[in-house]
Parts: structure tokens; sequence; C-alpha cells
């Protein structure tokens, strides 16, 4: 009997007593290869001496002190850090504890920015069907994830949702990658002009789709356009790098590799890298600006923002990826996993897409590859697959209604960025066997 109130009541869950490398070892001393990093977090493993250290240290130092009242030396040095690595001048940072916050403090930012330069009739948000910002009511809204948002409908805001940039479905035969991108983001002016681009504050977009997609990555040039559409309607870019950022993608910064710059970005999981729970929200100066020059504060907060032992976690984080010549080895092990990946499952007959960037790859599943029908969703497949996963010893981030909420599957591959050869075999080699037990039907044949 337990007293814990567990995400799935009547799930049996094992305990976890330790970590080493890669691995996490439960109290019967099994060990489970981490090839979701928990939710795309634990970019470090879960035993890295340098972070640890770090935290014990700030503890025995100091392990609160209230930022109503002060600031503090981890803080302060992790906001030199991410503000030096981030293109473009997003010269600020206000912290917070996890990524649902970060995307509540962007919006919240978004709405309070306009009343400080006089535009109090913007307040509308759009962002993309097939989504995910977090589970705070706003985040919640803000999201496309129906199976989440559905039971808490009316308590939600009312958000705009266009087309994701979904290339492998809704790309129309011979019509080119740019051609597709600029089409699907031309949905966001469209969405401006009907609702009035006087009302509209932002547009939220993950840059390669996460939990609810399974590592959609945009195709060229479709940022571009729609850094040109908010740029012409005053409308600001949130891009949400919860899962995707911090070095996930190959680059410390998702959106480095669309050319662009937002006006807000949010990072959280890769940010503490699961030794300290911490998000944040990067600020673009002019909108700094805005709140510096007005009414000189920003209306919101949370009692654990900027904890110092957070924060020295994270500087510890930011140093292993970026003082110990780690980014490189994620490319690396990034173009062995694909090659892997496609080598195994590229001819199988129900993985009908391989996709992503860096250390962030989806299987996206299907019951007919030349026509991309999905399972029924009564089959359950991404549930069914997570507990076969864990069976042979491996962690990995399957989910269903990948095409609308409802149907389609695809499990996301996130691993540790210290992830070795071998254990990218491993990983490979325990997927397959997982995928035999839910579909044995691809196996007998």
């Amino acid at each position: 009997m337990t007293h814990v109130f567990h995400r799935q009541i009547h799930a049996d869950y094992p305990t976890a007593v330790a970590g080493d490398g890669c691995y996490i070892v439960d109290a019967d001393g099994r060990r489970y290869l981490d090839a979701s990093g928990g939710a795309a977090v634990s970019c470090l493993g879960h035993s890295d001496r340098h972070v640890i250290d770090a935290v014990v240290a700030q503890l025995q130092t100091l392990p609160f002190a209230h930022t109503g009242f002060f600031t503090n030396r981890p803080l302060e040095r992790l906001a030199d850090m991410l503000t030096t690595a981030a293109p473009g001048p997003l010269d600020h940072v206000y912290f917070v504890s996890g990524g649902s916050e970060a995307i509540e403090a962007a919006l919240k930012m978004a709405r309070q920015y306009f009343l400080e330069i006089g535009q109090p009739a913007r307040s509308r948000l759009i962002a993309r069907r097939q989504s995910y910002h977090g589970n705070t009511l706003g985040a919640l809204a803000t999201g496309g994830n129906q199976w989440r948002r559905a039971q808490f409908e009316p308590m939600l805001v009312d958000v705009s949702h266009i087309a994701p940039c979904y290339e492998y479905r809704d790309r129309a035969e011979g019509e080119s990658l740019e051609d597709y991108g600029r089409r699907v983001a031309d949905e966001l002016e469209a969405e401006i002009l009907r609702l009035g681009p006087e009302t509209v504050a932002a547009f939220v977009a993950e840059p390669v789709v996460g939990a609810t997609a399974g590592a959609l990555a945009p195709v060229p040039g479709y940022f571009k356009r729609i850094r040109e559409i908010c740029d012409r309607y005053g409308v600001l870019l949130i891009l949400d790098e919860v899962m995707c950022g911090m070095g996930r993608t190959g680059s410390l910064f998702a959106y480095e590799q669309e050319g662009i710059v937002p006006d807000l970005v949010t990072v959280a999981k890769g940010l503490g890298a699961g030794y300290q729970p911490i998000g944040a929200t990067l600020v673009h100066d002019r909108l700094y600006d805005a709140f510096r020059d007005g009414t000189g504060f920003f209306q919101h907060g949370h009692t654990y923002m900027g904890h110092p032992a957070a924060c020295a976690a994270a500087v510890a984080v930011q140093e292993r990826l970026t003082e110990s010549g780690m980014m490189p080895g994620v490319d690396l092990r990034s173009d062995q996993l694909f090659a892997a990946l496609r080598d195994r499952f590229g001819g199988h007959p129900h993985v009908g897409d391989i996709r992503g960037r860096g250390l962030f790859i989806g299987l996206e599943f299907v019951a007919d590859r030349a026509t991309k029908a999905p399972f029924d969703p009564a089959r359950g497949v991404g549930a069914t697959l997570k507990k076969a996963a864990m069976a042979e010893g491996l962690m990995v981030y399957p989910m269903g209604g990948t095409i609308d909420g409802r149907r389609g599957d695809h499990c996301l591959i996130a691993p540790p960025f210290i992830i070795s050869e071998a254990q990218v075999a491993e990983l490979v080699d325990k997927l397959a066997a997982a995928l035999d037990a839910v579909l044995p039907e691809a196996k007998a044949a």
C-alpha cells in the first residue's frame, strides 16, 4: 500500500534506487538503459560528479535565499552563461522551477509587454495543433495536445491553433519542402488576420516538437517565414525549447539552426539535467527595456525561482556542455543512432518514419507503410511498447494520438549525451525486442 498519489494509480512501479551513467537501477538490482532521458531531461546521465559536487557545495554554503530579498551568485553566473550562449539580443533571464512555469512566465510577459507599450488590446495567443507546452492551465490551453486538454477544456482560455509542420503526413505530392513550409506557415498570417492583428499578442511553437508528435523537425525556411509574419503584424514569437533545447538537437539552442531570433525562449529539462528542478525564460532586450522603462516590475513570481542549489546545478551542467567538448559528441552519437535505427527499422513494415535532430529522435508507427494508415487506437501500441521496453531493461517515451490527439503512435528517443557506441547498439537491440513483443505479426512476416 502506497500513500503516494502516483501519475497512474493502478501502475506497479519499480523503485529506483541508484543512477549509474546512462542507467537507472531498481531495488531488485535490475538496470534500465535510459534511452529517453526520462522525458528528455537527463542529458548527462544519472551520476555526473561535477554536477553533484556543485549542488553539495552550494547547499553547504547557502541552501536558499528568497529572490524577493536577495540575488545570489549561482543565479547571476547562470544568467551570464545563458545570455552569452544565446544567439541574438536575449540578454535577460527569468528563472523558474520547470518547463510549465517557464511557459506561463513567457505568456504573462507577452501580455504585460503590450500593456507596457500601450497596446492593451493584444491578448490573443496562437499556437499549433499537436504541440505540447506544459500542464499548468495557461500552458495547457496554449498546447495542442488533445488528450491532455480534453477534461479541462472548460477551464482553459481560448487559444487559436494552426497546422503543425508535419511533412511526413501533410506535404502534398509534388510539393517541395520549401513550398510546403510556406503553405503551413502562412496559416499563421491567415489566423492573425481573422482575429485582427491588433488583438494578437504572441505565436508559440516548439522548434522541434517533442512529446506530442515525436521529434517533428521543421522543413527549411518554415521558421524564417514565421518570423517574417510575426514581424509584419507586431506579434511576439515565443519558442518553447523546454524539451528540444540545451544541446538536445545538436546546438545549445534549437533555434540557432533556423537562422532566426525569437522574442522569448523557454528552456528547462536539460538545463538542470535532472539534478535539480529548474527552468528559464530568456527575454529579448526590446521586451526587457519596455518593462524597465515602464512599470519597472513583472507582476509574477514563484517562491523557488532562482534557487541557489538549482542554479548551481545548471551552471555545472552548462560547464559540462560548453566547456568539456561534449557538444560535438552529440552529433557523432546522433549519426550513429540514426544509422543504427534506419538499418534495423528502415524496412520494418510498421515503422513509417524515423525523424528528428541530434539526440532527439522519433519513430512513427503505422499499420500500413504504403498508406501511412495508423493502428486502431484501441490497440494502445504506445502504452504497450513502454511496458515491453521496460521488461527488456529499456526506457523509451512512446505516446499515442500522434496525428490528431486520438490516432497515431510514436516513440521518442532522447538518450543522455554520454551514451556510448556500444550502448547505441544495446538500445536498438532492446527496442527491436520490445517491438517484436508488441507487433508479433511483423516478426512473423
